[in-house]
């Protein structure tokens, strides 16, 4: 039956519409996860090789920052990992059982690539400390287990905090709270890891626990899986207070007012369109990797100024139109003006960037240079990525289904895609083009200054700019509309 299924998503992906960009967003993501492998073990020789220089055991220094790595290895599978959602509608005639659903859906978070990633870290790094640290091999082996048995465990608790926001919010809240305590120098979170991580090589027996977490953690999220793909509990009526949400004087604009109020609506009613505007909000930290190393150059600078200022815009923005791919097509039968729709959008964009470069002043108590970079970096996300955004979206035309709770395990909670990313790059290589070469000529302050200008004359452009996006979208339309009745 995993055969079947397998086919069925390969019919799936040749017959889509998008087949041929498809095949490149592949390709791409392969260069990308070869990167990330080289990244695990190179990493792994690095601590290893590194260990002796900060005067600990490679096993003490891994077994030191495990438990960081673990709260990293959460978070990022919360935000990046695309959970399947399985459509088992066209199931229910077939005499397929839902425990053979459910167990594929499973065994699809489990190959996923942000689940076993470790291993390419684990398997060098414990190669080197029997082969070359002349460790005892058993031992070894069953510390290790007991590791991935942990980072096992995150997969299966992303899967069930996905579709429970409580839990979510408690646990994220509990991390960030351990976080500050950290940092206020209250509790070393490091020491604490490596009690906890050392001690357990030092006392091996104990490597039985993780393991058996894992196992019932695992029957736990099959069986939630399975009572989740029940096609009654999408359909189950819940009675509620009606209550009209409408923000009064955007009405003034008329047809604009009206799609600014929709996706309003649409950012506070849908999960998905909430965890963009989280990651939007959390993105304003991004500038704090300015204390790391490497990060501190002025040339980096403009790559957190970037991210810093357009995080709603790369998380949110990126899925413009499939946010409206539900309605898109009757949309279109309403001679509804494309310009007031994408001009909408690009409000959103506009107020997001303008809210984040205020609160950014943040950043002035570190350093006045680092924040006018970052204030220049604003400008430009609001003249010109704001609107290669616009542009990128008429060609993604992957579907949004906001409605999905009777279609697939995930409910459309988490759909971030990683593919997303790669339409990301030609907004952050391109600013970073120019401030290298006006840097290389002119030096700092005319590089920073080119970023700010290019974005004013952007924003003054806007109503010609908006032409030329306009004039895609209608030459895209038909291909579009298309794919989301997909």
């Amino acid at each position: 039956m995993f055969l079947k299924f397998l086919q069925l998503e390969l019919k799936s992906f040749v017959r889509s519409p998008q087949f041929a960009a498809g095949i490149l967003m592949k390709i791409g993501m392969l260069f990308m996860y070869a990167y990330l492998a080289l990244i695990f073990v190179g990493g792994a020789i690095g601590v290893y090789f590194g260990a002796k220089k900060v005067g600990y055991e490679p096993i003490q220094l891994f077994s030191r920052i495990f438990l960081v790595y673990i709260a990293i290895d959460l978070l990022l599978k919360y935000f990046m990992q695309q959970l399947p959602a399985e459509n088992i509608k066209p199931f229910l005639t077939l005499k397929i059982s839902k425990n053979q659903v459910a167990g594929y859906t499973l065994v699809k978070i489990l190959v996923s690539f942000f689940s076993w990633a470790f291993l390419l870290f684990a398997i060098p790094f414990a190669a080197l400390l029997i082969i070359k640290g002349n460790l005892n091999a058993v031992t070894v082996l069953l510390y290790f287990a007991a590791c991935i048995s942990m980072v096992f465990i995150n997969t299966f608790v992303n899967t069930i905090i996905n579709k429970s926001d409580k839990l979510m919010y408690s646990l994220f809240g509990l991390m960030a709270i351990i976080g500050g305590l950290h940092y206020f120098e209250i509790i070393d979170v490091l020491a604490i890891s490596e009690r906890i991580f050392y001690g357990l090589y030092q006392n091996i027996g104990f490597f039985i626990i993780p393991i058996v977490v894992l196992l019932v953690l695992a029957v736990y999220t099959f069986s939630f899986i399975k009572k989740n793909l029940y096609l009654d509990r999408g359909l189950e009526m819940k009675k509620a207070a009606g209550k009209t949400e409408n923000i009064a004087f955007l009405n003034k604009y008329g047809t604009l007012g009206t799609f600014i109020n929709n996706d309003i609506r649409l950012i506070k009613r849908s999960k998905a369109a909430r965890s963009a505007l989280i990651g939007g909000v959390l993105f304003l930290f991004y500038g704090l990797l300015f204390f790391s190393k490497g990060y501190n150059t002025s040339f980096m600078q403009v790559f957190l100024g970037i991210f810093v200022t357009g995080g709603f815009n790369f998380m949110f923005g990126q899925r413009v139109p499939a946010w409206d791919s539900s309605y898109y097509p009757l949309m279109m039968t309403q001679n509804v003006p494309y310009k007031d729709f994408l001009k909408a959008k690009w409000a959103l964009f506009v107020i997001a960037i303008s809210v984040s470069m205020i609160l950014a002043v943040g950043y002035a108590f570190i350093s006045w240079e680092f924040y006018f970079t970052i204030f220049a970096a604003g400008l430009y996300n609001l003249g010109v990525n704001s609107y290669l955004t616009l542009l990128a979206g008429a060609y993604n035309k992957k579907p949004i289904d906001l409605n999905s709770a009777s279609k697939g395990f995930t409910s459309g909670q988490n759909n971030f895609n990683i593919k997303i990313l790669f339409l990301l790059l030609p907004q952050m290589v391109l600013p970073m083009a120019v401030f290298g070469a006006m840097k290389y000529f002119f030096g700092m302050t005319p590089a920073v200054m080119s970023l700010g200008i290019l974005g004013l004359i952007g924003f003054l452009l806007r109503n010609k700019i908006f032409n030329l996006i306009v004039k895609i979208y209608r030459t895209e339309k038909y291909s579009t509309i298309a794919a989301f009745k997909k």
